[in-house]
């Protein structure tokens, strides 16, 4: 088919007016003005009128296990309440729950236009029970704060449930393991295969437990018997990267980590940055904008990450401290965060970049030929900047296609 719209963005180049998209299958063909596509391409016409055609949207971090939590938990006095909140809630729920809850975070986010979604579940051995209506990048949720000897255990248990899937695994560290504690060689032997990602330096409180053994993180963690000898020394950043393989960011090889996907990286020091500054290489970062403001984190360190050219994406976390799964919401957010940030920038954070760090880089992200036929067409008034109308529409999205199909 040929799908027509008043603008098409390809991301790759200037926005195009009247412009077309040729489809076969469930790839894009051919791109260009309207008039050339339908002289090149045969096929029916779909004209969506007075709107624009975009790339689908990608969220790179989301948690749909907690679809169920929205508006469950206000604001905590401490990160720490809201862990034992969350785990409070969480003990009410029982499989069915969380399948239900996974359904619905899929249906949410696919109304709001999201057409490839980073999901980190806890519980791996429920995917064989869903079918999700958009792309997945599934990673199996790792939490363990026992002896490191335990966490291979967990990693085989989650491999299992993966089954013949792509084994990406996420190693959680906010709940409490140490940022690679669970297991790191055994996961390193063969990290040229894995999609990685942990959440890392992402609160005041982790920062205070890993820097100082102190505070209430360290005090409930402690508690409950986690090892706290990695503790009173590192900051979290300094500890991820002493972890990693000997050619890696503390050499200063210049070595690259595009199989790890950080997320939040909101709490970081001075000698933090002088570590990321003196190496070249690099990972992909996501910032949760909205989830950021709800726990009221330290600022979001944008700019200086980007004048070290990381790979910056967005992501909207779970619902239990956010309140919705849209992706155009958050880029609102982060435009009221960083008001200087071009909105062709911004929407780059949820189109192209974490399309990059989910290795759909070839595949996603933009349109164009060979580029997978995943589009979205949001209404659009052609008398103010294109990108400007595109972070400014709120509500369901009127258009979608997935794979070639509407």
């Amino acid at each position: 088919m040929i799908v027509r719209a008043r603008t098409v963005v390809t991301i790759d180049g200037a926005p195009i007016e009247n412009g077309a998209v040729a489809v076969s299958g469930n790839r894009i063909v051919d791109v260009g003005r309207f008039a050339e596509i339908k002289t090149r391409n045969a096929g029916k016409t779909v004209d969506l009128g007075e709107k624009v055609l975009l790339p689908g949207l990608i969220n790179a971090h989301c948690h749909l296990d907690y679809t169920c939590l929205r508006g469950k938990i206000p604001p905590q006095k401490s990160f720490t309440n809201w862990i034992q909140a969350i785990n409070a809630e969480k003990a009410n729920l029982l499989p069915k729950d969380y399948v239900a809850s996974i359904n619905d975070g899929f249906a949410e986010a696919s109304r709001f236009g999201t057409i490839t979604i980073a999901n980190l579940t806890a519980f791996p051995e429920l995917i064989s029970q869903i079918q999700p209506p958009i792309r997945t990048r599934w990673f199996a949720e790792l939490i363990d704060v026992r002896m490191p000897e335990s966490a291979t255990e967990l990693v085989d248990r989650a491999m299992e449930s993966l089954g013949r899937a792509r084994p990406e695994l996420v190693l959680r560290e906010a709940e409490g393991g140490a940022p690679l504690g669970l297991a790191p060689h055994a996961l390193f032997t063969a990290s040229s295969n894995f999609l990685l990602t942990t959440h890392l330096a992402e609160s005041r409180e982790e920062m205070e437990m890993f820097r100082h053994a102190s505070g209430p993180l360290y005090e409930f963690l402690k508690s409950i018997g986690r090892p706290m000898n990695d503790c009173g020394n590192e900051t979290p950043l300094g500890l991820f990267v002493g972890a990693l393989p000997s050619t890696s960011l503390r050499t200063g090889s210049g070595r690259a980590l595009p199989q790890w996907v950080v997320a939040h990286l909101n709490e970081l020091t001075e000698s933090d940055f002088e570590l990321l500054e003196k190496s070249n290489a690099r990972f992909h970062i996501v910032h949760c904008p909205r989830s950021h403001k709800y726990f009221g984190h330290s600022p979001f360190a944008f700019d200086r990450l980007r004048s070290f050219d990381f790979n910056i994406c967005l992501g909207t976390d779970s619902l239990a401290s956010n309140e919705s799964l849209s992706l155009f919401a958050e880029m609102r957010a982060f435009q009221k965060e960083f008001p200087s940030v071009s909105a062709e920038e911004i929407f780059q954070m949820v189109t192209v970049n974490p399309a990059r760090a989910l290795r759909y880089g070839n595949a996603l992200g933009q349109i164009g030929p060979g580029f997978g036929a995943d589009l979205i067409a949001v209404p659009c008034s052609g008398s103010t900047n294109v990108f400007e109308q595109i972070i400014a529409f709120d509500g369901r999205v009127p258009w979608v296609m997935v794979s070639g199909k509407t």
